[in-house]
């Protein structure tokens, strides 16, 4: 079993967490406020900073919001970098800019630790089944020794390439989530507006070609209207706004990821940032001046 740093206890990072507490790892993280008491009862320690953290550590996963969030924690005032032994294995499981991890891991790297990319998809709910997909950037060293903890949290597993490779894999998804969100949002209402059983619809939908995991969870919490967070629309524009800055570098044009920023840019206006971004659902009703299921 492994010291494990974990950095990030958000919606996604308790459950994982836990998993990894129970599978009988040893865990510490970062004092911020009340730790939450299901993770204090199982033995979680908490220490003053990451570099504390990392003192006391052989791996280090963070699971943080965005880019910059990643590079404090590892690199900032009382950071993990500094309290960084030998041989450590540090796992970014945050969806962040592949161009940054790429700097991030060779920093680790010289530093005599070993760097994973390793960003997730699967929300709250494969978070709190263990059913996550991981994509993973490393080296095949830094794969083999990451898989075991991998494996805990997580149901699909891919070693995508080297340093950044996870990241880029992260943004393709998010583009594909997005886009398909913005598609099951767009066929319930015209089902709606129309004038049919929005429930029937989908049902019978999940029986064909466009059956789809987000037309099953997604277009539930539609019809249900529950917009409750599994994954926050504000980290889903983050995610965009990775995509499209790579597409201008790479002189890419992705007019549907384009799109769909601008649909979840108008839920965010409206006090929605901190939706589900199966709300993006509700961008389209204003503009259609009617609700699913009226």
């Amino acid at each position: 079993m492994s010291k494990i740093g974990f950095i990030g206890l958000g919606i996604m990072g308790r459950p994982m967490a836990g998993h990894l507490l129970d599978a009988g790892h040893t865990l510490a993280t970062v004092k911020r406020g009340t730790l939450d008491e299901s993770l204090a009862s199982r033995g979680m320690l908490e220490l003053a900073d990451p570099k504390a953290v990392a003192e006391t550590s052989e791996v280090i996963i963070t699971m943080v919001p965005d880019t910059p969030d990643v590079e404090e924690v590892l690199f900032g005032e009382g950071g993990v970098i500094e309290g960084l032994k030998p041989g450590t294995l540090v796992i970014d499981m945050s969806s962040i800019a592949p161009i940054s991890t790429r700097e991030f891991a060779r920093r680790i790297t010289e530093a005599g630790g070993e760097y994973v990319d390793a960003p997730v998809s699967g929300g709250e709910g494969g978070a709190i089944n263990a059913a996550l997909t991981i994509m993973v950037g490393a080296t095949d060293e830094g794969f083999r020794r990451a898989t075991p903890i991998l494996e805990v949290v997580g149901k699909t597993i891919t070693h995508i390439g080297g340093h950044g490779a996870g990241q880029t894999c992260k943004v393709a998804n998010q583009i594909v989530v997005a886009l398909t969100i913005e598609a099951v949002a767009e066929g319930l209402l015209f089902a709606s507006r129309a004038g049919a059983d929005v429930a029937k619809v989908r049902e019978s939908l999940l029986g064909g070609l466009a059956h789809s995991k987000i037309l099953d969870v997604h277009g539930e919490r539609m019809i249900q209207r529950s917009f409750d967070p599994g994954f926050k629309i504000k980290l889903h524009q983050k995610d965009l706004n990775l995509a499209l800055e790579g597409a201008r570098t790479l002189n890419l044009s992705l007019p549907g990821t384009a799109n769909a920023q601008q649909l979840f840019q108008a839920c965010a206006a409206n006090g929605g940032a901190d939706w589900d971004h199966a709300g993006i659902l509700r961008a389209l009703e204003v503009l259609a001046d009617h609700e699913v299921g009226q």
